[in-house]
């Protein structure tokens, strides 16, 4: 069979597959108490009354007076037991609700880890699984759990965020919803005791609840659901003209912070545009595994997995000319925007020291490639 037979055969499997995977819906909010959970609850009851067989797969209701009492009457799937180091802890059970097979199953903090043990590490994990066996999901998610706006997020709540997502997981999903609340809204909440108890409220107004923060965490809600709407309509809408289609190369030397920065920033534009990126490491003589320490080792390793974790595909080459290997690398892998980091990085000064950047620029001038210097 001809290379060209195969690529129709698997994209025809592909729309079988589609088209049998459950439909997938997430809330999405800038904080805790905005009200996701009540939301699904409230569209559950609404799905039951319309004799839609709507179950309950995980819900955190946090004793929230409001989303408890949407609760009422919803059928429940019990959550199965897990005893871990000493204690008995309870988890969602993957496999009552595969089968059970409800047409519509509520799936509440998708950024969970799951307790050792469990078939799958992590929530969204589950999500999935149950999606491919054809059953609709309702989750919720916070902004500050999205994996590529993770160092965005920290520097706005300076605060560590563990639980995370991958960004494909937001692309997976048919519908993307915000759950929005102005900051004086949500401090109202908070203040009557609608999120945490009334001890707990002092402290979070000191803390993650400070307007300046609660604004600059709706900003990146509001912007991510606006940039999912982007990306459905650009699948989904029929184009009159072709455009260009966007593939972008990112470049990272064996500096960790650095390089972590250029792989979500390049995911970012990746998944704006709906489209393929590559994650390139030129590997020079002086870098090889002799002659590296084990923590540049370890970090390359780790910054690798997370492009891969974004859906970026690594391409390892050894050369000591960094940028014409650069420039042969984009030009073999079709990229039109070539990612490298801000001048206080030693990768782009060893760029910029060699002549070669000179006939680099030059070629770029010619062609359609472009070159992102990212912050």
């Amino acid at each position: 069979m001809s290379e060209e037979k195969e690529q129709s055969v698997e994209h025809f499997l592909e729309l079988i597959k589609r088209s049998r995977r459950g439909k997938f819906k997430i809330y999405i909010g800038m904080s805790a108490g905005v009200g996701k959970t009540y939301r699904m609850l409230v569209e559950a009851q609404a799905l039951m009354r319309n004799g839609i067989d709507v179950k309950i797969g995980y819900i955190e209701t946090h004793a929230r007076k409001e989303t408890q009492a949407q609760l009422e009457g919803l059928p429940v799937i019990p959550r199965r037991k897990l005893f871990y180091k000493g204690k008995e802890l309870d988890e969602m059970d993957l496999n009552a609700i595969i089968n059970l097979r409800p047409e519509v199953v509520i799936v509440d903090e998708l950024a969970h880890t799951n307790i050792e043990g469990s078939k799958n590490e992590k929530r969204w994990q589950d999500v999935v699984d149950i999606l491919n066996a054809g059953i609709n999901v309702i989750s919720a998610i916070n902004i500050q759990h999205i994996e590529s706006l993770n160092e965005e997020v920290e520097k706005i709540t300076g605060a560590a965020i563990n639980e995370r997502i991958p960004d494909r997981v937001l692309q997976l999903a048919d519908e993307v919803v915000n759950i929005d609340l102005t900051a004086d809204e949500l401090i109202d909440r908070l203040k009557e005791g609608k999120i945490y108890d009334a001890k707990k409220v002092p402290m979070a107004l000191n803390n993650f609840f400070q307007i300046e923060r609660i604004l600059q965490l709706r900003e990146l809600a509001l912007r991510e659901v606006a940039h999912q709407l982007e990306r459905k309509i650009d699948t989904e809408v029929p184009k009159t003209t072709k455009l260009r289609s966007e593939i972008f190369l990112a470049c990272i030397s064996t500096n960790e912070e650095s390089a972590k920065i250029i792989i979500r920033k390049t995911a970012r534009l990746s998944s704006y545009y709906h489209s393929k990126w590559y994650l390139l490491y030129v590997q020079k003589s002086n870098e090889s595994s002799d002659k590296i320490n084990l923590a540049s080792q370890r970090h390359l390793i780790n910054n690798m997995k997370l492009a891969v974790q974004l859906g970026g595909e690594v391409i390892k080459v050894k050369s000591d000319q960094v940028a014409k290997t650069i420039w042969q690398t984009a030009e073999k892998y079709e990229a039109t925007t070539i990612c490298i980091g801000k001048p206080h990085f030693k990768f782009y000064q060893l760029v910029m020291k060699t002549a070669v950047f000179t006939q680099l620029l030059n070629k770029m001038s010619k062609t359609d490639i472009d070159l992102i210097i990212l912050s």
